[in-house]
């Protein structure tokens, strides 16, 4: 249901005055030049010559404080809005986030936000707008002429009617153009981001098809959805029309019995057509009501479901290590209630050992280090920190000891310092350039035109496959958390880039926790030991 807030409730409030002044203006304009015809004493004219200039201008400034109030409104609300989102997200990441792809979740649920907040500007204001300027209509019209008010309010309620209609319509095809989105957004994603792996397997022209289908669905789902809206704009100005008529029916009889002058037969005449001004930004309101409503449901399905960790209140912090010990003890995880469950090795990853982790897809290498960072709590059993129950410390105290890289770093828009501090806010710029060094990057970065101001992601500065996965490092580096898990950090890149990577990551982290989940061999070089397993089995060797 939507929740009109006080501050877009004061805009809609003025957005009817500048409603409630454009009818007026249209209306005194009218019986002023009726009268005016007339040739009366000018000083008969005088009062209407004002309002006509008062309405003029009032318009105009109304119009302006309620645009700056509805969104100095809606901007304080999408921001209290988001960051309440995003803390109720954290602890739904990565494991009640189903089979999302990362496209999905960035744009489809900043854009969902966008979308249920901006209601309140596009949905309460004209709503607001529409029904004080009709209903103040409504009662002038009746103090002049009482059979006038009931052409303004059957011309309401028909509005009314159109704009359910429209809202009916918008709704029935949002799904499908929500789907269709989604569809281009993976679609895109898969092209852009995974180019060298389609020409690797002469696949290019089967990812242009696939943009290409989701974007016919996407015209079509976008088709089925205007058919609401043209309802409405087509509708709309019928309304107003017929309302016109029949004003001018009703005050044609009341002029031949004397019971109006012509001036006010004018001013009652044009009072319809200029709510049609007003009522023409229902079908607009009804698409952005049907947005909001769609993208509510979806931001509510994604919110309301059961963390996939326990955060207890009132559980102690771990003290400061420079590195710790982790573990798995009769560990049964699941993704999800009703998905399959994956039974753990017992495991113990020693402080300061690397440890390299391989076996086939679906075998829970992933499952395991998701439940070593605190990400998803075990069905039965226990994951320990320091021989202690992860659940016997706080949430953030476990996750504040792990920093996680894995095999599609991403990159936000913004500067490299902005990218690099989200590991560590509070880190100067000889932090930053030191992680980055120690990951390889001190070639990249003295070759930056701005140095650490040079802006990366859309508009900015593009990144190779390998300077990506050697940026997650430095951000993990710059993390200096106790443990690092790696999840295929070079799965995507060729095999002479991939060593230099992982031996500069080798290299860097030595004294510090490391779990490296691999399907190359030569991620082995450098760990201690190298677990591998199967669903039914698995096995051991430590690597000198």
């Amino acid at each position: 249901m939507l929740r009109p807030t006080r501050g877009t409730l004061v805009a809609g409030a003025l957005g009817g005055l500048a409603a409630a002044s454009s009818v007026a203006l249209t209306a005194t304009s009218g019986w002023l030049i009726v009268r005016a015809a007339e040739q009366p004493v000018i000083l008969t004219l005088i009062v209407a010559i004002v309002l006509v200039r008062t309405f003029g201008i009032a318009r105009p400034v109304f119009r302006y404080a309620e645009r700056v109030r509805s969104h100095d409104a809606a901007l304080a609300e999408l921001s209290d809005r988001r960051t309440s989102a995003y803390r109720a997200l954290i602890p739904l990441t990565p494991a009640r986030l189903g089979r999302r792809r990362r496209a999905d979740l960035l744009t489809g649920f900043v854009h969902d936000l966008d979308d249920e907040v901006d209601a309140q500007v596009r949905v309460v204001v004209p709503l607001v707008a529409a029904t004080l300027a009709g209903v103040g209509a409504a009662v002038v019209a009746g103090s002049l002429l009482p059979p006038a008010a009931l052409v303004i309010a059957a011309a309401l309620v028909a509005a009314a009617v159109v704009a359910g209609l429209d809202l009916a319509g918008e709704l029935a095809g949002q799904r499908d153009s929500v789907a269709a989105r989604a569809g281009i957004a993976r679609a895109a994603h898969v092209a852009t981001t995974k180019t060298t792996e389609l020409q690797a397997i002469s696949a290019t022209g089967w990812a242009l098809d696939q943009l290409d289908e989701a974007q016919a669905q996407a015209e079509r789902a976008a088709l089925r959805q205007a058919r609401g809206r043209a309802l409405g704009a087509t509708a709309t100005p019928v309304v107003t029309g017929l309302a016109t008529a029949a004003m001018a029916y009703v005050v044609a009889g009341a002029l031949a019995d004397g019971q109006v002058i012509a001036p006010i037969a004018a001013l009652l005449l044009l009072m319809p057509l200029a709510l049609g001004d007003v009522l023409g930004t229902l079908p607009d309101a009804m698409g952005a009501w049907a947005r909001s409503r769609a993208a509510r449901d979806r931001v509510a399905d994604l919110l309301d479901q059961e963390p996939a960790v326990a955060d207890t209140p009132g559980l102690p912090d771990l003290a400061p290590a420079t590195s710790r010990t982790l573990g798995t003890d009769g560990v049964v995880a699941a993704w999800h209630p009703d998905s399959a469950r994956i039974t753990l090795p017992d495991r113990v990853v020693r402080p300061g050992e690397h440890l390299a982790i391989t076996g086939p897809n679906g075998c829970g290498k992933s499952t395991m280090l998701s439940v070593l960072a605190r990400h998803l709590d075990p069905v039965s059993g226990r994951s320990t920190i320091d021989g202690r129950d992860a659940q016997d410390v706080s949430l953030a105290s476990a996750r504040a000891q792990v920093a996680v890289v894995d095999d599609e770093p991403h990159l936000f828009t913004g500067t490299v310092r902005a990218n690099l501090l989200l590991a560590r806010p509070g880190a100067d710029d000889d932090a930053v350039r030191e992680a980055l060094t120690r990951a390889g990057l001190g070639s990249w970065l003295a070759g930056l035109p701005d140095g650490l101001d040079t802006d990366l992601g859309a508009g900015g500065r593009g990144m190779s496959g390998g300077e990506r996965s050697r940026f997650a490092i430095a951000r993990a580096l710059l993390s200096d958390r106790p443990v690092l898990l790696l999840d295929e950090p070079v799965a995507h890149l060729d095999q002479p880039t991939a060593r230099r990577v992982l031996t500069d990551l080798h290299t860097a982290t030595r004294g510090r926790t490391v779990a490296l989940v691999t399907h190359q061999a030569l991620g082995l070089d450098g760990c201690d030991r190298h677990l591998r397993w199967t669903v039914a089995a698995r096995t051991e060797r430590t690597t000198t």
